[in-house]
């Protein structure tokens, strides 16, 4: 058997590309791979956001490696991949992408899932929502 392998962990200014990360988990065993973006959107709790900026800590990297080993560690896995954006980003650009690969469609559903929630629980990255009527907040801000 061969070991799940972790094919892109990166925390990045630069735009993410879902088809990259699709291709980076490709294994010829995998009868699923699993992606989601999370996508800059126009609202939040009702009100309309104008732009984001997503800040990290120095460890972000070293932490979403963490966290892609620990899915990687599922048996039922082959392949992770999964990138955070940092930065200005605008409506629509993507600030999360991740890529699971398993045997099964269900397994990969999950992996993505797990990937996905803990990314979001666990990552030091701070998103700065600045609102139409001017106003902004800090999510994720200790």
């Amino acid at each position: 058997m061969t070991a799940p392998t972790i094919t892109v962990v990166e925390v990045t200014d630069q735009p993410l590309d879902l088809a990259a990360h699709e291709a980076a988990v490709a294994d010829r065993r995998a009868g699923a791979v699993v992606s989601f973006q999370g996508v800059v959107r126009d609202h939040d709790h009702g009100r309309p956001v104008v732009s984001l900026e997503y800040e990290g800590h120095p460890s972000a990297v070293q932490v979403l490696r963490e966290v892609a080993a620990e899915i990687a560690a599922d048996p039922d896995v082959y392949a992770v991949a999964v990138s955070h954006r940092v930065g200005p980003l605008a409506i629509g650009d993507v600030a999360l992408v991740a890529a699971v690969s398993t045997a099964h469609r269900a397994a990969a559903f999950a992996a993505c899932a797990r990937l996905v929630d803990e990314a979001k629980a666990r990552l030091p990255i701070w998103k700065r929502q600045v609102f139409a009527d001017g106003g902004e907040e800090w999510v994720n801000c200790p």
